[in-house]
């Protein structure tokens, strides 16, 4: 009995799908419509915040173990006022030094988190040619651990990045500093810094990472040429930087890598304050413009089942008049708004596809370049759940209000 009525129900349904497809399609437009905007909307924003994440690691590492910079103390203090006589606030060269630079990086890549760690120097230089001279920052490395931990490959428009190991005196320039400085590949430039080194370095690589602050500063050379533009013996590294596979879990891991190491540990987030704010109030906008988004779509997909089954009043009437009882009115007509949400979900992710494809595809220019908007399957899942909760709940409410109405009353109007 219990499967004929349901079977009773389906059919039901059914014929008042078909018996009005104009009604059913405009009702499965609103689906469509709502689904796609959701969809597109989501992954919009996350694919702008998720570029911005990208453009930050171009040369950030997700973690960075330093020595902290301490100024001198007082040579001299009273024991009565415990002020200072002869003071020497100062901070020296050697502050920066990291000791046993390499035991601390074998152990770090034992770490299960961790899946890249290479020593850096950083130095502060002028770059010059001729009358021009550009300030920027050089990062001494191991040109091979560097590429694999920043892929720096992707981000070469002219030379190659390992003829920067064949060349001790080589430098990769930003092609900022290059443009600058009006120099090309193969030119030789002059680096100098505030202790009074200088050298002449070939320009080996042009690098470009579509970040202009990057790209105007930044240069890379091996770690013996930056280690003698500071001065400094082979021993003399300044900064570890480690890569882990989980970058949102760094701020967790600062305490156990101080602990291993025994020096600081700085995350990409207080690295780059200001542009981890600029994420963060970016994901607030992007949850605010879903929840409207959904709330929107909902409330329409809502007014159109909802005058869908108002429009249907005679039709419960008579069913109530015949021996159909409430549950059974509710049930046909959640079932007709579940089949009317699959077919709207279904042309939703569709749309929302073909709307994501067609602005990835849009060139935007400059540091951007195409148009950051990526496909994202969970965006895909929360569409169809959110579609399938909309219609389920669209159709159950006023059909449950309708279930109630006594068939005499809905024949009377």
């Amino acid at each position: 009995m219990k499967n004929y009525k349901h079977n009773i129900n389906s059919e039901i349904a059914f014929i008042h799908l078909i018996s009005k497809k104009k009604q059913t399609m405009v009702a499965a437009l609103g689906v469509t419509v709502g689904i796609a905007i959701f969809i597109f909307m989501n992954s919009l924003m996350y694919g702008f915040e998720v570029y911005s994440v990208e453009s930050l690691f171009k040369s950030t590492p997700h973690l960075r173990i330093y020595k902290e910079e301490h100024i001198s103390q007082p040579l001299i203090k009273t024991s009565k006022t415990d002020l200072a006589l002869l003071t020497n606030p100062k901070i020296t060269k050697e502050s920066k030094k990291l000791i046993n630079p390499n035991l601390i990086i074998e152990a770090l890549k034992k770490q299960p988190e961790v899946i890249g760690v290479t020593p850096n120097v950083s130095a502060n230089v002028f770059y010059n040619n001729g009358e021009a001279q550009v300030t920027g920052r050089t990062s001494g490395v191991n040109i091979e651990e560097q590429n694999t931990m920043f892929q720096l490959e992707q981000y070469i428009v002219e030379g190659k990045y390992f003829d920067l190991k064949a060349n001790q005196n080589g430098i990769i320039l930003g092609v900022g500093i290059a443009e600058k400085l009006n120099v090309r590949l193969a030119d030789n430039i002059s680096v100098t810094t505030a202790y009074g080194v200088s050298k002449v370095m070939k320009v080996v690589a042009l690098l470009k990472t579509g970040v202009t602050n990057t790209d105007k500063t930044l240069s890379y050379t091996n770690i013996s040429a930056a280690q003698q533009l500071n001065k400094q013996g082979a021993s003399f590294i300044t900064d570890i930087y480690v890569n882990i596979n989980d970058y949102e879990t760094a701020k967790k891991l600062i305490p156990k890598f101080k602990q291993l190491s025994g020096y600081e540990v700085e995350d990409w987030e207080t690295a780059n304050a200001s542009a981890a704010a600029a994420n963060k109030i970016r994901k607030m906008m992007a949850m605010s413009i879903s929840f409207s988004i959904m709330l929107v779509a909902a409330f329409g997909i809502y007014n159109i089942l909802n005058m869908t089954i108002m429009e249907k009043l005679n039709d419960i009437a008579i069913l109530k008049a015949i021996g159909f009882s409430g549950k059974d009115v509710i049930r046909i007509f959640v079932k007709e708004a579940i089949v009317i949400g699959l077919i709207g979900i279904a042309f939703g992710l569709v749309l929302a596809m073909l709307l994501v494809k067609v602005m990835g595809n849009m060139w935007v220019g400059g540091d951007i370049g195409f148009f950051p908007i990526r496909f994202f399957p969970k965006f895909f899942g929360l569409g169809i759940g959110f579609g399938l909760i909309v219609t389920t709940l669209a159709g159950y409410i006023p059909a449950r209000k309708a279930a109630k109405l006594d068939p005499i009353t809905i024949f009377r109007k």
